[in-house]
C-alpha cells in the first residue's frame, strides 16, 4: 500500500478530528474499520493538500480533518444501521429527516469515493483562536443548510466556505453539492478501487 500514507505525516500542521472513530457522529459509536484515530489518504491527495494547507496557513488558518480514506466496511456500518431503529444521535445530524431516506437522499452512499481513497472531509481552524471558523452548519448534519449552495447564512459564512472551497479547488480538488466539507482529488489514482483495509498504520506498512 505505498500509494497511501498518513496524512499528518505529509501536512503537518493538519488538526485531526476523526469523527468516525469516536462517539460523536450519527451513528452514536465507533465505525467498523476505525482502528486509530488517524487520516489515511492517497500520496496524490496528500500532497495536494499540503500546498492547500501552505497557503491557508499563510493567511492564518489550519485544516481539520473530520475523515479521509473510509474502509468500505465501515459504509457498509452505515447501510446496516440505517435499516435498524437506534436513532440516538437524531437530534444532532438528522432532526428533520427521516432515517431511512438518508440513503436515497444522497446524505450516505452506498458506495462512498472516501473508500477510493482521495476524499477529503475538512474544515478551516482560526490560528488566532484556536476555534472552528463558522460555516453556518456542522460536518454531517443532513440537511440544506449542509448544500455547497445554501443561501440562508449570514456573509461572513458564505465567505469562509467560499475561502475553503476556492482553495481546495485551486490545488484540484472537486467539491459536491451536498456538503460544504467534502471534496475529492480531480486526478484521483483509485477512481474505481473501493478499498476495505482498516484505518490503522499497519495497513499501509
Amino acid at each position: 500500500m505505498n500509494e497511501f500514507v498518513i496524512l499528518s505525516e505529509v501536512v503537518s500542521d493538519v488538526i485531526l478530528e476523526i469523527r468516525y472513530y469516536s462517539t460523536y457522529n450519527f451513528v452514536g459509536e465507533r465505525i467498523d474499520g476505525y482502528e486509530e484515530p488517524i487520516g489515511i489518504i492517497t500520496r496524490d491527495a496528500a500532497n495536494a493538500l499540503k500546498e492547500v494547507s501552505d497557503e491557508l496557513v499563510s493567511k492564518g488558518y489550519r485544516l481539520k480533518i473530520y475523515d479521509a480514506y473510509r474502509p468500505q466496511k465501515a459504509v457498509t456500518s452505515f447501510i446496516k444501521w440505517s435499516r435498524n431503529s437506534d436513532e440516538r444521535m437524531r437530534p444532532y445530524f438528522y432532526p428533520q429527516q427521516d432515517k431511512l431516506t438518508l440513503f436515497e437522499r444522497g446524505y450516505i452512499a452506498e458506495k462512498s469515493s472516501h473508500s477510493r481513497g482521495s476524499t477529503i472531509d475538512v474544515t478551516l481552524v482560526d490560528m488566532t483562536t484556536g476555534k472552528e471558523v463558522d460555516m453556518g452548519g456542522t460536518f454531517d448534519y443532513f440537511g440544506e443548510i449542509s448544500h455547497s449552495n445554501y443561501q440562508q447564512i449570514t456573509d461572513e459564512q458564505y465567505q469562509n466556505r467560499k475561502l475553503l472551497r476556492d482553495t481546495m479547488v485551486k490545488y484540484g480538488f472537486l467539491p459536491i453539492q451536498s456538503e460544504w466539507w467534502h471534496f475529492t482529488l480531480e486526478k484521483e489514482p483509485f477512481p474505481n478501487t473501493y478499498f476495505d483495509f482498516p484505518v490503522s498504520k499497519n495497513s499501509i506498512k
